[in-house]
């Protein structure tokens, strides 16, 4: 039989158990201070955006000037050509023929001329959230003739040093004019031109988002070109 008189004794296991129940309902008190101001402070800057977000965002067209001005000139597509060309050279009234053919990879880029982008070359629609675009007419580089990966064949019985120097410029002068016509293709303009659009709607879409704007409608045509159907 246990004797009432006698005082249990509280062990060290029984302190820590005791300890970890205070500990657990202090620590829940604690957090609760920090949770209502977190959730107080996101309340306010949402009915903060709400009352002036919308009204401060400022003019979309000055927006997306901003964004041309980054770039004066914009290389939108390159064109990788190879023109094939030959030449002739006569010496000694006609005595001693050369004939070289040449095979001269070249690159031509496509630029936008950004500096020449105003407000009247855009229309902004606020109901619709859509921004019509007219661009100038691309401009087509010189080409970049890389004669170290040229190839060359030469033809005569004997080619003097000033005949070749004269058959390798007549080359050069004759591919640069033949890559000149190649870039200047209805395909390759068209590619030119659809690589164009896609940029600007990339350059603009993203600044218009990032202003709060939502998702934007960018359409991009260039001179001469029709108005997209609404």
């Amino acid at each position: 039989m246990d004797n009432p008189h006698l005082i249990k004794r509280e062990t060290s296991s029984d302190r820590m158990q005791h300890g970890v129940h205070r500990e657990k309902p202090l620590a829940r008190v604690q957090a609760v201070p920090w949770l209502l101001f977190i959730l107080a402070l996101a309340g306010a800057l949402w009915f903060a955006w709400l009352a002036y977000g919308p009204k401060n965002l400022g003019d979309p067209v000055a927006t997306s000037l901003v964004a041309f001005e980054r770039q004066n000139r914009l290389t939108v597509f390159s064109a990788q050509l190879s023109p094939v060309v030959a030449s002739r050279d006569s010496r000694l009234f006609g005595t001693i023929q050369s004939r070289q053919v040449a095979v001269i990879p070249a690159r031509v880029d496509y630029t936008l001329d950004l500096s020449k982008m105003g407000r009247d070359r855009m229309r902004w629609d606020a109901e619709t959230k859509t921004m019509d675009v007219q661009l100038p007419a691309l401009t087509v580089g010189r080409p970049n003739l890389d004669e170290g990966r040229a190839q060359y064949l030469r033809e005569g019985l004997w080619i003097s040093r000033d005949a070749q120097d004269n058959l390798t410029r007549q080359n050069t002068r004759l591919a640069e004019q033949q890559a000149m016509e190649q870039a200047a293709n209805p395909v390759l303009m068209g590619l030119a031109r659809s690589a164009a659009k896609d940029a600007i709607r990339q350059n603009l879409t993203i600044p218009l988002e990032v202003a709060g704007y939502g998702e934007v409608t960018v359409n991009v045509r260039f001179d001469g070109e029709a108005l997209p159907a609404r």
